[in-house]
This record gives C-alpha cells, sequence and structure tokens, in this order.
C-alpha cells in the first residue's frame, strides 16, 4: 500500500463538517479513503464520478493513487472534501492546472454550513405548532 518515502503531493479539502486529508501519490489510479477502497467506502457511483471529477478536468485519470483519510459529515459531504482535497493536491503537483480547476470549481471551499438551532424554535427556523385556542 502507502509508504511515506514516495514523494506525493498534499491537499485538504472541506465541506460542510467533513475533513479530508489528502495524499497523491504518482501510480495507477487506485483510491483509498480511510484505509479501504473507493468501491467499498463509497457505495453510489455518483459519489465516485464527484472525486474523480478533477481528474477529468486536467487529464490526469490513472496517473495518480489516492489515498487520503476523511471525518465528519456525511458521505455526501465527504466526497465532496475528498473532490476540494484532490483539486488543491493537483495544483501542488502542477500550477498550470489552476485555471482549468477554478473555472470548473473544484478550488472553491463550498461555504454553506448547517444554520444553528434558536432559542424559542424546536430547530435553526422550526418554530412550534401554533394554536389559535
Amino acid at each position: 500500500m502507502y509508504t511515506s518515502a514516495k514523494p506525493y503531493f498534499y491537499g485538504t479539502g472541506r465541506r460542510k463538517s467533513s475533513v479530508a486529508r489528502v495524499r497523491l501519490i504518482p501510480g495507477s489510479g487506485v483510491i483509498t479513503i480511510n484505509k479501504r477502497d473507493i468501491d467499498d467506502y463509497f457505495g453510489l457511483e455518483t459519489l465516485k464520478l464527484i472525486v474523480n471529477q478533477p481528474f477529468g478536468v486536467t487529464n490526469t485519470a490513472g496517473k495518480f493513487d489516492i489515498v487520503c483519510t476523511v471525518q465528519g459529515g456525511g458521505i455526501s459531504g465527504q466526497a465532496g472534501a475528498i473532490r476540494h482535497g484532490v483539486a488543491k493536491a493537483l495544483l501542488q503537483a502542477d500550477p498550470n492546472y489552476r485555471p482549468a480547476l477554478k473555472k470548473a470549481g473544484f478550488l472553491t471551499r463550498d461555504p454553506r454550513m448547517k444554520e444553528r438551532k434558536k432559542y424559542g424554535l424546536k430547530a435553526a427556523r422550526r418554530a412550534p405548532q401554533f394554536s389559535k385556542r
């Protein structure tokens, strides 16, 4: 699997409450997430596509192995965080990818977060049930 002797490119990706620490190692395109294969980790095909999007934009599919650890959030947020991390790591590998990645929107951190619960309400905006009498 992964040895620390090999040179790698690093990127940190974030989305919602997920944080992904991504290492790109020159290789054949093997993706390992939390010491598990991508097919084992993500059940949905769309999530696998999200993770691989930066490679499609930069025409580097199959040139890098991904070893990443991801924490927090749900699987969709984790996939978005990995995509963000992969894009930032690709930028470290070759700064010439910047215009393509920026145009596709992969370098922008998605700022949308869960809204906090307010006092007097049952949730962020959900008010208690109203009754006239």
